[in-house]
């Protein structure tokens, strides 16, 4: 066993490419090839992307792609997305023009609420810690003041906190409670800071109102920490047409839309379905999320809480047929940022935002859960009719040709040829095998 590595935080860039080459690298010298490949050449941007996280050996690319047509609360946008996986952008793209002659996309900002928690445990009686919480309450308040003067100016700030009660679930944990709105940030950072404001105030000042008190019966914090569980930060998408208007091939407009309804009712019902589901939808979410330089895992997290919040996983789309009208819609929690963080640092990000047209938060919100409706309509539609491989295969196909190093002509016949065949890695190598020795007719 190699023995422990010291000081590696410290060492230049070369030296830690170089240790990793020679202790874990089967050929070291094209292991190092590989990771300088990865290099911008442009120092300066280099640079830029060492310094977004430690440690850092190199930049590990995702593709960024567009989805065009998408027509949003009347305004037509251009989608970046920024995603491995195969089919997600030629879906969403597919959707986005599917509607784009039946009305597009609507939207609607529900709330945009944020909190966060001051946990803590507390043994001298809810009482006591009630009377002290409305005498120092306006002092938590204002000791924030320079903290939030920067949001204040730009509509934010604290909304509200509250002393919340949760002996009930562990012995003498109580919370105090915070809501903020942060305007165009995520408020990460902000929020964060506020609460551990209201932490030490809330601590300090309890000596000095009961000192007698507060030697036997201590307010002991244990952590302060923003929720990204974000229920009270809500964007509705919806879409709508006739039913007669839902054209698809193959089927008529009146079953594909009670079979597309059922599915969705499926999944409300049936976590197994929900979770696949609900990925879909996260496909389009978290590529504008990557896209536009914001924190997926955050939005990943609040999400499936929230799909969760009755006490069974469901759906987070839903779908109904009232007098002849189809209607598709989604409730996403999103606490999204166009300020902050990588929106400024990243020019990739910036240039997607720009691309959207330099968004509000909200707007950002809107555009997101857009994207994510538009994933899941394809997927239902797709599930419902011809079936979810069929496009999935063909991106599957090229992949495997690639692994193969097809040429772009053998990639042209391995197409044709599996538009009735089941894709297979053994059988592309097959025929492509054929192919090359000129057997394959």
């Amino acid at each position: 066993m190699s023995k422990e590595v010291i000081g590696f935080s410290k060492w230049s860039k070369s030296e830690k490419i170089n240790w990793i080459a020679e202790r874990y690298f089967e050929n070291p010298t094209q292991g190092i090839a590989i990771i300088e490949r990865y290099w911008n050449s442009d120092e300066g941007v280099q640079k830029l992307h060492d310094e977004f996280i430690e440690n850092t050996i190199t930049n590990y690319y995702l593709p960024l792609g567009v989805a065009p047509n998408f027509m949003i609360d009347g305004k037509l946008l251009v989608i970046p997305m920024a995603i491995e996986e195969s089919s997600v952008v030629a879906a969403a793209s597919k959707s986005a023009k599917y509607w784009l002659d039946r009305g597009g996309f609507k939207t609607e900002i529900i709330q945009t609420k944020k909190s966060g928690q001051v946990h803590f445990t507390f043994s001298g009686g809810t009482d006591k810690l009630t009377s002290y919480f409305n005498q120092i309450k306006p002092i938590l308040i204002q000791s924030i003041h320079d903290i939030a003067a920067n949001m204040i100016k730009r509509g934010g700030g604290l909304l509200s906190i509250d002393l919340v009660n949760k002996t009930d679930k562990i012995d003498h944990y109580y919370q105090l409670d915070a809501t903020f709105e942060t305007i165009d940030a995520m408020g990460a950072n902000f929020i964060n800071s506020c609460l551990e404001k209201f932490a030490s105030v809330f601590t300090d000042h309890w000596v000095k109102f009961e000192p007698d008190y507060a030697i036997h019966y201590p307010i002991n914090v244990v952590m302060s920490i923003l929720s990204n569980y974000v229920p009270e930060c809500l964007v509705r998408a919806s879409v709508s047409c006739s039913v007669k208007d839902l054209t698809v091939v193959g089927m008529s407009s009146e079953e594909f839309a009670d079979k597309f309804c059922q599915a969705v009712r499926i999944a409300e019902v049936e976590p197994f379905r929900a979770v696949t589901h609900n990925k879909g939808i996260m496909n389009g979410v978290d590529a504008v999320v990557l896209a536009t330089g914001n924190d997926f895992r955050a939005v990943e997290a609040g999400v499936h809480a929230y799909a969760a919040r009755s006490g069974q996983y469901s759906s987070l789309t839903h779908a109904k047929i009232e007098n002849g009208q189809f209607t598709f819609w989604i409730d996403l929690p999103l606490a999204l940022g166009t300020v902050g963080g990588l929106t400024q640092l990243h020019p990739l990000v910036r240039l997607a935002l720009e691309m959207l047209q330099n968004p509000t938060a909200r707007e950002l919100m809107s555009i997101t859960a857009v994207a994510g409706l538009a994933q899941n309509f394809g997927a239902i539609s797709s599930l419902v009719t011809t079936g979810i491989q069929q496009g999935h295969m063909k991106m599957h196909l090229l992949n495997i040709a690639n692994q193969l190093e097809a040429s772009e002509q053998e990639k042209v016949q391995l197409v044709e040829h599996f538009k009735t065949d089941t894709v297979t890695p053994s059988a592309v190598r097959n025929i492509l095998h054929g192919l090359r020795n000129k057997d394959f007719s």
